[in-house]
């Protein structure tokens, strides 16, 4: 067994103690390889590939020397053709269903095709690729490569081999995952992850555990989860540092250089006790500028909206403890306490809320700097800030342009202002 990260693995090792899932095995002229394979192997669900010619053999050769019987078995029947394409369309007509009825996941299936025809052996590897974790098969001693034991099998002595494809496979499916967490898909890279990782042997899952917990992680940033997104990326963080030590992918180090400086923003975040973050309002504005990249300009132009906001209710907070939603009017400034009474009052809630605009007139008001600047770039402001409630998104049914978006944010940027190094960056996989 293999511990890592707090999981334990099993090593994917074909042993008398090890019971596999599901076998699906190619039954030629010679029976006593397949009934030493399965016996070997002890499955839980056996599918047979074999010829109309030979499918009595089951039966008569091979059934009664099963040591362990399976607890269900089938066969597929197909000709004995040169003919590829003739007898991969004639096993996936009938494999998908009949591992679905099994309940089998992906990684589930073992696969010896070492006596098949060529035909057969390519179909049977191309139609159970979803689900296989491993190619076994017995054969001539010296006439396999990789890892292999000798096996006696009656008077015989035949050559144990066994291999997962899928550890070589894991390196072009990881880099698509990794496109895919690159262009901010992170559920979907997570699920790419996850299934890669349970298809490599048992060395290889600790890595792609991690990286799928670590796609999870920024999916939960971006639905504002921090503590969710902290825990999973210190968990997955951990995890890789481990994996970069005994010799993981290229690209690891600036991997890790990006999460360990996303886990102290996050940190800012999930141990400020106070209602009011600041953290939150950069994270806010971040988030926005990664909406335009991926096109989504209405969403950002109101993330940014929402940006400002944050900013605005942070320094009533902190420096006037106003809070915004919940506004005592004499706190207000005296040209604003009419206004809060007659235009300000919640029907839920009974308590008077101030508007975005008037937080920053209300900031301008007592003097402080980025509402007196909102103030006197009101007039050029008005223009972005009408552009941004006639979106769709906000009160209207205008589509957005992107240059819009970008002339608001360098407003945004002006007036709050923020430097980009403050804002939170997710890093890209090189994987």
């Amino acid at each position: 067994m293999e511990f890592a990260g707090g999981r334990c693995y099993s090593l994917a090792v074909m042993s008398g103690e090890y019971r596999t899932k599901a076998l699906l095995i190619a039954v030629s002229e010679d029976p006593i390889p397949v009934q030493a394979c399965i016996n070997r192997l002890a499955p839980e669900f056996l599918c047979f590939v074999v010829s109309e010619s030979r499918k009595d053999s089951i039966e008569a050769d091979i059934q009664p020397a099963i040591t362990t019987m399976p607890q269900r078995w089938d066969w597929i029947l197909v000709e004995e053709s040169a003919s590829f394409t003739a007898v991969h369309q004639t096993i996936t007509k009938s494999l998908p269903e009949m591992l679905k009825t099994w309940g089998l996941q992906p990684g589930e299936l073992v696969v010896d095709f070492s006596r098949a025809t060529p035909a057969i052996a390519a179909a049977m590897a191309l139609a159970g690729r979803p689900w296989t974790s491993q190619v076994v098969g017995l054969t001539a001693p010296g006439s396999g490569t990789g890892k292999s034991d000798m096996v006696e099998v009656g008077d015989r002595t035949l050559a144990w081999q066994e291999g997962n494809p899928w550890n070589e496979e894991a390196v072009p499916a990881r880099q698509e995952a990794a496109l895919l967490f690159n262009q901010g898909a992170f559920s979907s890279a997570a699920k790419r992850f996850r299934r890669i990782e349970s298809l490599v042997g048992g060395s290889l899952k600790p890595l792609y555990h991690a990286l799928a917990d670590l796609a999870d992680g920024y999916a939960a940033w971006e639905s504002f989860k921090y503590r969710d997104a902290w825990d999973k990326l210190k968990t997955a963080h951990k995890a890789l540092e481990l994996a970069s030590v005994w010799g993981g992918p290229s690209g690891m180090s600036s991997l890790l250089a990006g999460v360990k400086q996303n886990l102290k923003f996050l940190e800012s975040i999930v141990m400020d006790p106070d209602d009011v973050k600041l953290p939150v309002a950069y994270d806010l504005l971040a988030h926005a500028k990664r909406r335009e990249g991926e096109q989504q300009v209405d969403s950002a132009l109101q993330l940014l909206l929402r940006a400002l906001e944050a900013y605005a209710q942070y320094h009533l907070w902190k420096q006037y403890r106003i809070k915004s939603w919940d506004v005592q009017v004499e706190q207000l400034p005296q040209d604003l306490q009419e206004a809060c009474r007659s235009c300000y009052s919640s029907d839920v809630d009974g308590k008077f809320h101030l508007p975005l605009q008037a937080q920053f007139r209300a900031l301008s008001g007592l003097g402080h700097p980025m509402g007196q600047t909102f103030a006197n770039e009101w007039t050029k402001l008005k223009t972005l800030w009408d552009a941004a409630h006639q979106s769709v998104l906000g009160h209207g049914f205008q589509t957005t342009k992107a240059d819009r978006f970008r002339q608001f944010y360098a407003a945004a940027i002006k007036l709050t202002n923020v430097t980009e190094p403050n804002l939170p960056v997710f890093p890209k996989m090189t994987l």
